[in-house]
């Protein structure tokens, strides 16, 4: 691929299929995980506008948010830079039963803190000597550690935050650190190169995902990670719903007793358009169906 060359983008037919079973194998990933009392941790990297955030959210759309929680920290107040450094990011490690995604993790330290001057050499130098070492202490003590890196053009992120520039309501993705980004490029693309060098081992290796086009990036990265888990099906306990037993007087409340929010949707105007003149009214028992709930079609 050339350097402005855009790769076709999925079908949007297709990827909505696909990501919908894809989905379904998450919540069965879910229910094995807390079922066999399974720990697993994700870690999301790579560029500001990369697509880690939109694939999070289709990981976590449904799925049980008691069970799978997303961590994504500010930046470290002033105690927490006293502590050893891997230490606030433990406190949310899951227990048996859960699933943690990291959106963005203790690897800030090898990019944004060292391209942006935020830790000296030696915090550097120690978090590349120890990083390795914290994670085949987790892979030991069965935690299913997987990490993923996407990967997007210089073009295509810029692409990216003009179209945010321009959206009000994505505006709030972009900070001033965000924007610094370009014109350290290089700089991060160094950083990222020297902490793979580091930090890709054989029990937790990297897993580059490419994210020009983030159907694809979210599609390929979910797949990945279900292939990499040995989970199975898990069988559920049957369910039916109990009969409702008869009233024994009770009696609701009267409605100007209680405060109501307002029906705002009533103010919505209606507009219903005649239909046309010429138009012939539809036979008895021919008419046409309503539509199906979005997503109604998709495989199960």
């Amino acid at each position: 691929m050339t350097k402005h060359e855009r790769v076709e983008r999925l079908p949007k037919k297709a990827y909505e299929a696909e990501l919908f079973r894809l989905q379904g194998e998450l919540v069965k990933l879910q229910e094995w995980v807390k079922v066999e009392g399974a720990r697993v941790v994700v870690v999301f990297e790579g560029r500001d506008a990369a697509g880690k955030g939109s694939t999070i959210k289709r990981v976590t759309e449904f799925l049980n948010p008691r069970l799978a929680r997303i961590a994504a920290l500010p930046a470290p107040t002033e105690r927490e830079r006293g502590q050893w450094y891997f230490q606030r990011y433990i406190e949310r490690f899951p227990a048996r039963g859960e699933i943690v995604l990291f959106d963005r993790s203790w690897y800030n330290r090898a990019g944004v803190e060292r391209v942006m001057g935020f830790c000296d050499n030696a915090e550097y130098m120690r978090f590349l000597h120890q990083c390795p070492i914290f994670e085949r202490l987790l892979i030991e003590d069965g935690i299913l550690l997987r990490k993923y890196w996407f990967s997007v053009s210089d073009h295509e992120q810029e692409q990216r935050f003009r179209s945010r520039l321009k959206d009000p309501m994505r505006r709030w993705k972009l900070s001033p650190m965000d924007l610094e980004s370009v014109s350290r490029w290089e700089e991060y693309s160094r950083a990222k190169d020297e902490m793979f060098l580091h930090t890709d081992i054989p029990e937790a290796p990297w897993y580059v995902v490419e994210s020009e086009d983030k159907r694809r990036a979210r599609i390929n990265m979910i797949a990945h990670l279900i292939s990499t888990i040995p989970y199975h099906e898990v069988r559920r306990v049957p369910l039916s719903l109990p009969a409702r037993p008869p009233s024994s007087g009770y009696q609701r409340t009267p409605r100007d007793m209680q405060t109501f929010v307002p029906d705002h949707a009533a103010t919505l105007a209606t507009v219903r358009k005649s239909p046309p003149a010429a138009a012939k009214a539809e036979p008895a028992g021919r008419a046409e169906p309503r539509k199906r709930r979005a997503g109604a079609d998709l495989p199960k």
